[in-house]
C-alpha cells in the first residue's frame, strides 16, 4: 500500500464564521464558553468555535418561535419560498470551493470528492425541494351525511435538527432544504467534530433572504445542546440522524417533554450478498466501495456511513477468487492526505473514533477472525487507518454485529439462497443491503426477503433525491430524500362542512 498522509500541507483558508448563529446574527454563547475543532489530516486544531447551551438554545427556539408564528416564510406562497430556496442554491454553487476545503479540513473529506459531489448535492437537494415548495396539496373529500371536507397540508412547526459528522453538507440538507420548502423554521445543531460548514451555510441563507430566525445554528455537545432540542417544550418535532443508542435518548427526551415528533435515521450493519454468477471484478469493486466509500474517490470507488456494506457474503463458487482479489484491491489503496489528488481514502474524523475503529480491529484478531489485510494506523500523524478485511468471520463475532463505522469488512461465504437471506436478516439493523448477480428472478425474491430500507441491486450508493431513504427496526423510522421527507414536516389539518339538507342546518 502506498501511504501518504503527510505529501502536501495545505494552507487553511481563513475561518470566518465560528460564532452560534441565531435570528439571522452571527452571536457568541452566553456562556462565552468556546471549543476545538480539530483538523483530522494532521490532529491540530483549526479554530475555536462558540459552545452552545441550554440557554443558547432557548434564545435560538424563541427566535424560531416568533418566526413561525408571527413571520412570513411560513405564510409565503409556496413559489416564493422556492425561490429564495434557489438563490440559496446558488449561492452555493457560487461557493463550491470554500466550502468544500471547509469539509475537507474539518471532516477529513477527499476535496475532489466535496467539490464533485457533496456540495453540488447539497444545491441540489435544495432545487429539488424548492420544485415542491409550491405543490403541497391537501385533498378534496367525500363525506356522508350531506357534509363536505377537505384537508390541508400545514408546515408542523419549529423543527430541531441534529446531523451527524460523516456527511456534514448532505446531511444539512437532506433535513433543511424539506423543512425548509414546508414553511418550517428550524435549529441545526451540527456534529461538534464538523461544524464550519453549517454555519457557512447559515451565512448564505441570510444572504439568499431566508427571513431572520428561519433557520438558527447551535454547535454545541449531544449532552447538552443536543440535549436541550430534545426536551423543548416549544419545539414541535426533532430529526436525528446519529446511533441507535442516541436515538433511544432523543425519543426518551420527546417523550418526556411534550410528545414532540421524532424522526430518526440510524445505525446500520448492511449486508452485500454476491452469488456465483456475479462478474468477479465488479462484484469486488461494488464490495470495496460498500465499506470504503464517503473518503474514496469516486474514480475507484471509508466507511464512515451508516449504510456501508459491511458485511459481505460471496457464494462458495467464486468465495476464493474473490478473497484473493479484494485482498490485492485494497493493499493498492492510496491512504493520505484528503487535498492531494491521487489519494483515495482520507483519515477518519478525529481521534475518538480513530481509536474505536482500531479497537475493534483488535476485538477481531481476539475473536479467531483473520486478517487478511490492514488493520493499523497509516503515519504517525494523523486518523489515518489501512482499508481492513477479515475473512473466516464467525456470525455472532463483535465485528459482524456492531456498526464500526470505518473501513473494516468481514467477509463470509455462503451456500444457498436461503442461508444467505437468513444470514442477511441476522442483525437487529435494517438500513440498506446490496445484491449482486445476473440473475433478475434471484434478484426480485432476494430483494423483497430482506428486511431493509433500500436494496441495491448490481449497484451501491445509488442515491438519488426521488428515492426515499431510510431504515427498519433498529435503524430508526422517518424517511429523508423523496416526496416522503418533505411529508414529515407537515400535518394534516381536516375541514368538515355541512351542505343542503344537512341534520346541522
Amino acid at each position: 500500500m502506498e501511504a501518504k498522509p503527510t505529501d502536501i500541507t495545505n494552507e487553511i483558508p481563513e475561518i470566518k464564521f465560528t460564532k452560534l448563529f441565531i435570528n439571522g446574527e452571527f452571536v457568541d454563547s452566553v456562556s462565552g464558553k468556546t471549543f476545538e475543532t480539530i483538523d483530522p489530516r494532521t490532529g491540530e486544531v483549526i479554530t475555536r468555535v462558540a459552545e452552545g447551551d441550554k440557554e443558547d438554545v432557548d434564545l435560538a427556539v424563541k427566535a424560531a418561535r416568533e418566526a413561525f408564528d408571527h413571520g412570513k416564510w411560513p405564510r409565503m406562497s409556496g413559489y416564493e419560498r422556492g425561490r429564495i430556496m434557489m438563490k440559496f442554491a446558488d449561492l452555493i454553487e457560487e461557493n463550491v470551493e470554500e466550502i468544500a476545503i471547509l469539509d475537507t479540513i474539518n471532516a477529513g473529506k477527499i476535496l475532489a470528492h466535496g467539490k464533485m459531489l457533496d456540495i453540488p448535492f447539497a444545491a441540489k437537494n435544495l432545487r429539488y425541494y424548492a420544485g415542491a415548495a409550491d405543490k403541497i396539496h391537501g385533498k378534496t373529500l367525500k363525506l356522508s351525511q350531506e357534509m363536505q371536507g377537505y384537508t390541508l397540508l400545514e408546515p408542523i412547526g419549529v423543527v430541531g435538527h441534529i446531523i451527524p459528522w460523516n456527511f456534514p453538507s448532505a446531511m444539512f440538507f437532506h433535513k433543511c432544504a424539506p423543512a425548509l420548502a414546508a414553511g418550517c423554521t428550524m435549529i441545526v445543531k451540527p456534529a461538534e467534530q464538523t461544524p464550519l460548514s453549517a454555519l457557512y451555510y447559515a451565512h448564505l441563507s441570510k444572504l439568499a433572504g431566508i427571513p431572520d430566525g428561519v433557520l438558527n445554528v447551535v454547535n454545541g455537545f449531544g449532552p447538552t445542546t443536543g440535549a436541550a432540542i430534545c426536551s423543548h417544550m416549544d419545539i414541535d418535532k426533532v430529526s436525528f440522524t446519529g446511533s441507535t443508542e442516541v436515538g433511544r435518548v432523543v425519543m426518551q427526551a420527546a417523550a418526556t417533554s411534550n410528545l414532540k415528533v421524532v424522526s430518526l435515521e440510524l445505525g446500520g450493519k448492511s449486508p452485500l450478498i454476491i452469488f456465483d454468477d456475479a462478474d468477479l471484478e465488479k462484484a469486488v469493486d461494488l464490495a470495496l466501495l460498500g465499506v470504503l466509500y464517503n473518503k474514496a474517490r469516486l474514480n475507484n470507488k471509508l466507511g464512515e456511513i451508516c449504510v456501508a456494506g459491511s458485511r459481505v457474503y460471496v457464494q462458495e463458487g467464486i468465495y476464493d477468487a474473490f478473497v484473493k482479489k479484494a485482498a490485492e484491491k485494497a493493499k493498492a489503496w492510496v491512504v493520505g492526505d484528503p487535498f492531494h489528488p491521487n489519494t483515495q481514502q482520507g483519515p477518519q474524523v478525529d481521534k475518538k473514533q480513530f481509536n474505536k475503529i482500531l479497537s475493534y480491529i483488535d476485538q477481531g484478531i481476539r475473536e479467531g477472525a483473520t486478517l487478511l489485510t490492514g488493520g493499523k494506523q497509516v503515519g504517525e500523524k494523523g486518523f489515518y487507518i489501512e482499508p481492513t478485511i477479515f475473512t473466516d468471520v464467525k456470525e455472532d463475532m463483535q465485528i459482524v454485529k456492531d456498526e464500526i463505522f470505518g473501513p473494516v469488512m468481514a467477509l463470509m461465504k455462503f451456500k444457498t439462497v436461503e442461508e444467505a437471506i437468513q444470514k442477511a436478516n441476522n442483525t437487529r439493523y435494517g438500513l440498506a443491503a446490496g445484491i449482486i448477480t445476473n440473475n433478475l428472478n434471484l434478484a426480485n425474491t432476494v430483494s423483497r426477503s430482506i428486511r431493509a430500507g433500500v436494496i441495491w441491486i448490481n449497484c451501491y450508493f445509488a442515491f438519488d433525491f426521488d428515492c426515499a431513504f431510510g431504515g427498519y427496526k433498529m435503524s430508526g423510522f422517518g424517511k429523508d430524500l423523496g416526496m416522503e421527507a418533505l411529508e414529515k414536516y407537515l400535518q394534516t389539518k381536516s375541514v368538515v362542512t355541512p351542505i343542503y339538507n344537512s341534520p346541522w342546518l
